[in-house]
């Protein structure tokens, strides 16, 4: 799961950087750009439902820090 989860933020990134490339050498002439960003939200829009359907099916859980841990797992002093 964490390989799948890794290609998909690189596939977003991938299309984040292309739609810049777009950007900057077509200015504007072409919808290039926009059919990237479009990929990229729709890129986006599925990973957050697999990984929402992932945690339904007990494919993936929350890590067992309290929520109170600091950074490093430790509680902050009060």
């Amino acid at each position: 799961m964490k390989i799948f989860i890794a290609i998909a933020f690189i596939l977003i990134i991938g299309a984040l950087g292309s739609a810049l490339f777009f950007v900057m050498r077509d200015k504007g002439r072409t919808n290039r750009a926009v059919n990237a960003l479009a990929m990229r939200v729709g890129l986006s829009i599925t990973l957050f439902l697999i990984l929402l359907g992932a945690y339904e099916m007990g494919w993936i859980a929350p890590n067992s820090l309290p929520a109170e841990a600091g950074i490093h797992g430790t509680r902050p002093k009060s």
